[in-house]
């Protein structure tokens, strides 16, 4: 009967605490999309990396920047768009 006393209100007391910790987890958005993380890994969202363009080192000596401009692909981003080419 003795341990009764003690158990009882240690049960409750876990019950709270796991009332407690769904409380604040549903609270704070932990269970809002349990579909889309399992997924992720199926999509692909970049695109794959092509090889590099030629650069400073590759190309003859003698050329000039022309033979730079014409080995850049035309599909660049805004960032490889600003850069200029070695004269």
């Amino acid at each position: 009967m003795e341990t009764i006393f003690v158990l009882l209100p240690l049960a409750l007391l876990i019950a709270a605490i796991a009332v407690g910790l769904f409380i604040w987890a549903a609270k704070t958005g932990q269970f809002d999309d349990l579909d889309t993380p399992a997924v992720r890994i199926l999509f692909d969202d970049e695109e794959p990396r092509r090889p590099a363009t030629a650069n400073a080192s590759t190309v003859p000596p003698g050329t000039k920047g022309e033979a730079v401009l014409e080995m850049i692909p035309a599909e660049t981003t805004k960032a490889e768009s600003t850069r200029r080419a070695s004269e």
